[in-house]
């Protein structure tokens, strides 16, 4: 890889950045290989890339328009758990009457008790004997009223616990299902745009989104709202309790509402604006994570890792700076919030007590309407981590919806259009001028004019990039031409109902593409839109098998295990080029359609493979207008037109015979090609082997029994071989390694991967015990306040008063202590947890790069799914690694901090609170436990449902021509229907644990209230005594309740950890990171290849053998092919040279020395890899030149890529270009031709 000097690649993108080249100049001489398997290349050392963001108009939505899909049931729903959240989060406040009546009590008390002490003073026996009679009466009555005031405090435990059951069920259960739904509208809107869309958008993109915008809209949209709307409404009651009771105080204290609604308002609109930027970073890293991790073998035949890992890293790096900006609108408005609410309270202290003394209200009233607004703004403060999933929220919808209600100019979903009954097949193209919007400035078609008859054969034949291609693109009206028109039988195809219209043509592209599902099911998805698309399953069948006879697929398929029933794997990969492109004929004649499209269809193909798939074109382009493009002219010569295209413009037309006399444009390629195979055919005689006649004289009776001798890609299973018992024991030993992991393992493991921000997290604790701490100090003050306003004697209660009164400066001081505990922690826990993030996704995305290919064989490392897990898990562990840990260490520190001071002024009440804590932390850790369990159970649903999302989307073409958009939909939807199901069923329980966590705090209370009040009725301890124990402890219980409201957040979070410990822990085989191994830095190397004795087996097929004793020996300098069936082992041949796999037994050498004991970088460097499939990446075509360099990119001259560039016939196209080597080739080099890609 990159030595020291490895230099520094620029490079401009617009949605996405990566690269990759099709072509790797060789700077080694070494023997060369030709197969027809593998995928592109690619080779630098390390790149930065300047990274020019997307601009994105999209505004956050507004909060209610978060709800814009949910049904009037939901709606309904919804309003029921807002009532019930207004009614739960009133409970605090309406204790404080309870609160109110105690003060009162007191007096009435304290006053007997006075009395007495004056009686017992004075020594008059009738007055001690009459002031013990009040004395009796007052405690009987004391605690008659305390037991009073306890029955009410546990019916509005009673109401609370209903209350808070309804309204989480509700909002859950609303919440998952608009999810589901949002996620399906997504899906639907990505599907139904043109194909211009996914110029810009890549698939990796859509899984991004589908995953993380989504969950992080459900947090916004589900019980998290009616917490905080159960906070407000404890906020609201609070003061309405305070205006009812004591207006006056609570007038001066509502002088603050203002204030906080501002700042929370910029808050928002701030935070939401910054998400917004922060997802558009992440959703363009998925483009970039999809397309490499597409095709990764490319990116480890070139060694590309580091360099495509640079890109990754600075859209990382983007991210965050934009979460440092999040970090200091979070920690600068919560901070304020915190100052005025602490000020607030040094206001009302000294308030109420001029209120009693001038006898404007009792004591009674101060004190409620001052604890109402206390708890009141209490609540407030709890809301963090809640305010801040609200606010995501409204920045993720924002993109999300702006694409559910895009409605594209070519809209596939769209019912409106004409649907002949009739078709004949007859296509028009009537002075068409056509550019790609991608690149408005290069005209790719230039006024042509053509006409494709109904029921003939035409051919387009041309060099790359002459527009052929776009032809068929304009055809299947993937685009519309910029001027002139397209008909079918004289109907503009605008005119004609798009779904209709696709279903009356079938597509065989270039490059096939298979969905993972079985052969069966693949050949069917040709159905759909047709008229056979709802008969019976044995009708089905038919068609499809007579489908495969035709496409001579029937043979393979029918000598494979399960037939049928075979899985092909992700793009299907389980089956050879050859036997791809004959299901993808199969599926497109299936239907009969009246018009077949053929693109290259057998330009990646073998020999043998080609004549096989030649014959099936041929019987079914019988009967049907077939337009095929043709890269070798001996298969088009009988076709009954062919034109010639060059520049975007028709050069000539007319039958073979009759160009060939014209001696035009096409007698010169006919002749270049006669020369290139002339060539070809006298090295074969050179060698004394002439079959390369007999196979051009092969008939079609030949060709298909040479398809039913084809060897099956999955040969019989022998299972009791010696490498068939390796196989399986090392396939056993991968999955004894995959372990459960504890809690405390994971923390163990995330927290040492935080390790450069333990300052940040350090400081974020400490800020965050010291803001936990202000409370139970707070209560102190409390105590002696509400003790002080019970005084019966108004010169007592101006003494306390002036006592509080010098806690003034005191007051502020804690204020701004307060706010400075509340920014530190907020600010340092959003950076922190964002760097923590970011590392994440650039480990787990390097991870994936090192991993062996047999990891990616594996069905559950699918592209959609890995993708998914690279920048989805990170996100839910954010969910617990910022504010919410913040959250919960201050509720920690408040809890263990009131029961301390409760302690320490009312030991005996005391310990009955602390007693009673454990019983509301089991409970939070019960419904812990049920909510972890059920995201266990939906993992792997959601990565599947990741998987078809990203499979549909990044198959675009192929989904859009089968019309397929609606059968894709149905599958994703469906795989989603389990984990609501099992959510909503789970849910109903842990939500009856969270409300009896919520109410069972107001039994607590009472019991403490209870007890506290029976021992000053006995005299053992004071009423201030009581009121600051009583105050601590309340805080305390309210905390332990309050502690695992973020249940759901420790779950997700704790399963993503595993998933990324899970990917953290897997140890390739074969390692191309490792650095103790054998390099070519002391002779190069001569270029010998020797498998001696090779026996293999697919690692994923244990049971199935591909290669049996197999010796072969390559010279240096020689040019060698490998031909055979497909299914034989010619790519499996090739896959061991790269050293993509290790043989089970025997061994492949380098000149002499095995090659697993050369470092894998260093000895990939010597091998220049062209597969059928080639692959470029979102950049510049000089960014995807210099990937395939083998030396440090600063020492590749511009004069050397011209050279590459010459040698692969593409530098006078490049040159053609307006912005030449840096035009832009599109995610997966999209805006090129197939040729110009391979080239």
């Amino acid at each position: 890889m990159a030595e020291k000097d490895t230099p520094v690649l620029g490079e401009k993108v617009t949605s996405t950045e990566s690269g990759a080249s099709s072509v790797k100049p060789s700077l080694h001489g070494f023997t060369g290989v030709f197969h027809n398997d593998e995928k592109p290349p690619e080779k630098p050392n390390d790149a930065q890339v300047d990274a020019v963001p997307a601009v994105d108009s999209v505004r956050p939505v507004g909060f209610t328009e978060l709800f814009r899909y949910s049904t009037p049931f939901e709606l309904s729903l919804d309003a029921l758990g807002i009532l019930c959240a207004i009614g739960g989060g009133a409970g605090q406040p309406l204790m404080t009457l309870i609160f109110s009546r105690l003060i009162q009590d007191f007096v009435t008390f304290n006053t007997v008790g006075l009395l007495y002490d004056n009686a017992q003073q004075s020594g008059n026996a009738t007055a001690i004997s009459i002031a013990q009679q009040n004395l009796d009466t007052a405690i009987d009555q004391f605690r008659t009223n305390v037991v009073l005031d306890v029955s009410y405090l546990t019916y509005i435990g009673l109401a609370m616990f209903a209350c808070t059951y309804v309204y989480m069920c509700a909002w859950v259960y609303t919440g998952e299902v608009n999810a589901k739904r949002i996620r399906e509208k997504y899906l639907q809107a990505i599907l139904r745009q043109d194909i211009a869309y996914f110029d810009k958008v890549g698939a990796g993109e859509v899984a991004t989104r589908i995953e993380t915008d989504t969950h992080l809209v459900q947090q916004g949209i589900s019980e998290k709202v009616a917490i905080v709307i159960s906070s407000i409404s404890s906020f609201f009651t609070g003061f309405a309790i305070a205006y009812a009771r004591c207006w006056q105080l609570a007038l001066a204290m509502s002088s603050v509402i203002p204030c906080l609604v501002i700042t929370g308002a910029i808050m928002s609109k701030l935070v939401s604006k910054y998400t917004k930027q922060s997802l558009q970073q992440v959703a363009e890293s998925g483009t970039l994570a999809e397309e490499v991790i597409s095709t990764v073998r490319t990116v480890q035949a070139f060694g590309s890792q580091m360099v495509l890992g640079a890109l990754f890293d600075k859209k990382m790096n983007t991210i965050r700076l934009v979460d440092a900006k999040v970090a200091i609108a979070n920690g600068c408005s919560f901070a304020f919030i915190y100052f005025l609410n602490y000020a607030a309270y040094a206001l009302a202290f000294n308030f109420g007590t001029t209120l009693i003394n001038e006898g404007h209200a009792d004591a009674g009233r101060v004190v409620n309407a001052f604890i109402a607004v206390l708890f009141g703004s209490f609540s407030l403060t709890m809301l963090g981590p809640e305010l801040l999933a609200i606010t995501h929220g409204r920045g993720a919808a924002a993109k999300l919806f702006a694409t559910i209600e895009r409605v594209p100019d070519i809209d596939s979903a769209s019912p409106e259009g004409l649907k002949p009954e009739n078709v004949f097949g007859r296509i028009t193209l009537e002075d068409v001028q056509f550019s790609y919007p991608a690149r408005p400035d290069i005209p790719i078609l230039k006024g042509v004019g053509l006409t494709f008859e109904a029921g003939k054969t035409a051919a387009l034949v041309g060099a790359s990039g002459s527009g052929k291609s776009t032809i068929v693109a304009l055809v299947e009206r993937f685009y519309d031409p910029l001027s002139g028109s397209v008909k079918l039988d004289g109907v503009l195809l605008p005119e004609l109902n798009l779904k209709w219209l696709r279903s009356q043509i079938g597509l065989v592209s270039q490059e096939p593409v298979l969905f993972s599902t079985t052969i069966k099911e693949n050949v069917a998805h040709g159905l759909i839109g047709s008229p056979y698309e709802h008969v019976s399953d044995e009708e089905k069948f038919r068609l499809i098998k007579e489908a495969c006879i035709k496409s001579n697929a029937d043979g393979f398929i029918a000598k494979l295990p399960q037939g049928y029933d075979t899985m092909v794997g992700e793009r299907g990969f389980l089956l050879s080029g050859g036997q791809k492109q004959r299901v993808a004929i199969a599926r497109a004649i299936v239907s009969d359609p009246r018009i077949l499209l053929l693109d290259e269809a057998t330009s990646a193909l073998d020999t043998q493979s080609e004549g096989i798939v030649q014959d099936a074109l041929d019987k079914a382009s019988a009967g049907r207008t077939t337009i095929s493009i043709a890269h070798r002219l001996s298969t088009i010569k009988n076709v009954d037109q062919i034109f010639v295209m060059g520049e975007g413009i028709v050069l000539e037309q007319g039958t073979h015979h009759e160009l060939l006399g014209n001696e035009g444009p096409y007698a010169r390629l006919v002749q270049a090609q006669q020369l290139r195979e002339g060539a070809e055919t006298r090295t074969a005689e050179t060698l004394g082997d002439n079959r390369h006649d007999n196979i051009a004289a092969v008939s079609s009776s030949d060709k298909e029994n040479a398809d039913a001798k084809e060897i099956p890609l999955r040969r019989r299973d022998t299972r009791n071989s010696l490498t068939s018992n390796l196989a399986s024991e090392k396939s056993a030993g991968r999955k004894r390694n995959e372990s459960g992991y504890s809690l405390f393992y994971l923390f163990r493991r995330i927290g040492g991967l935080a390790r450069p921000w333990y300052n940040m997290y350090a400081i974020s604790v400490v800020g965050s015990i010291v803001s936990g701490m202000i409370y139970p100090v707070f209560s102190i003050i409390y105590g002696k306040a509400l003790a002080s306003f019970s005084e019966p004697d108004p010169a007592v209660r101006r003494h306390d008063g002036n006592m509080n009164a010098l806690w003034q400066v005191s007051f502020f001081i804690i204020a701004i202590v307060a706010a400075i505990s509340t920014l530190i922690p907020t600010y340092y826990f959003t950076i922190a947890s964002a760097e923590l993030t970011a590392s994440l996704r650039i480990l787990s995305f390097r991870t994936v790069l090192r991993q062996d290919i047999q990891f990616f064989d594996k069905e559950e490392n699918n592209t959609g799914a890995l993708t998914a897990e690279v920048n989805d898990n990170p996100q839910k562990v954010n969910g617990m690694a910022g504010v919410t840990i913040g959250a919960i260490i201050r509720a920690v520190s408040t809890l263990i901090g009131g029961a301390v001071i409760a302690l320490a002024y009312a030991w005996k009440p005391a310990l009955i609170g602390i007693a009673c804590i454990p019983l509301l932390i089991s409970a939070g850790y019960i419904r812990l436990r049920i909510v972890v369990l059920k995201d266990q159970q939906n993992m792997s649903t959601h990565a599947d449902s990741a998987r078809l999302a990203c499979e549909a989307v990044g198959a675009i073409r192929t989904v859009s021509s089968l019309t397929r958009e609606a059968d894709c939909l149905r599958l994703y939807s469906s795989s989603l229907d389990g984990p609501l199901r099992r959510s909503n069923r789970i849910s109903l329980w842990a939500n009856l644990i969270f409300a009896f966590s919520q109410s069972a705090s107001f039994w607590v209370i009472a019991l403490i209230f209870w007890y506290g009040c029976t021992l000053v009725s006995r005299f053992e301890i004071s009423s201030a005594a009581l009121f600051v124990a009583l105050t601590a402890t309340t805080f305390a219980v309210i905390q332990a309740g309050l502690a695992f409201q973020s249940v759901p957040d420790m779950s997700t979070a704790r399963g993503a950890s595993a998933s990324i410990i899970k990917l953290f822990d897997i140890v390739p085989e074969i390692e191309v990171d490792s650095t103790d191994m054998k390099t070519f830095a002391q002779k190069s190397p001569q270029g010998q290849i020797c498998l001696k004795d090779v026996h293999f087996r697919y690692p994923t097929r244990p049971t199935v053998r591909v290669l049996r004793g197999l010796n072969l020996t390559i010279e240096p300098g020689t040019y060698v092919a490998l031909v055979g069936a497909s299914g034989c082992g010619k790519s499996t041949v090739i896959q061991l040279i790269e050293r993509f796999y290790d043989p089970l037994i025997g061994q492949v050498l380098l000149d002499g020395e095995p090659i697993n004991e050369y470092n894998v970088q260093e000895y990939r460097k010597q091998i220049a890899l062209v597969s059928q499939e080639p692959t470029l990446y979102s950049g510049t075509i000089r960014f995807n030149i210099l990937l395939g360099a083998t030396k440090p990119i600063s020492e590749v001259t511009q004069e050397e890529i011209e050279a590459a560039c010459r040698d692969a016939n593409i530098l006078e196209f490049i040159r053609s270009l307006p912005d030449g080597f840096e035009t832009q080739v599109g995610g997966k080099g999209s805006q090129l031709s197939g040729g110009q890609k391979r080239e």
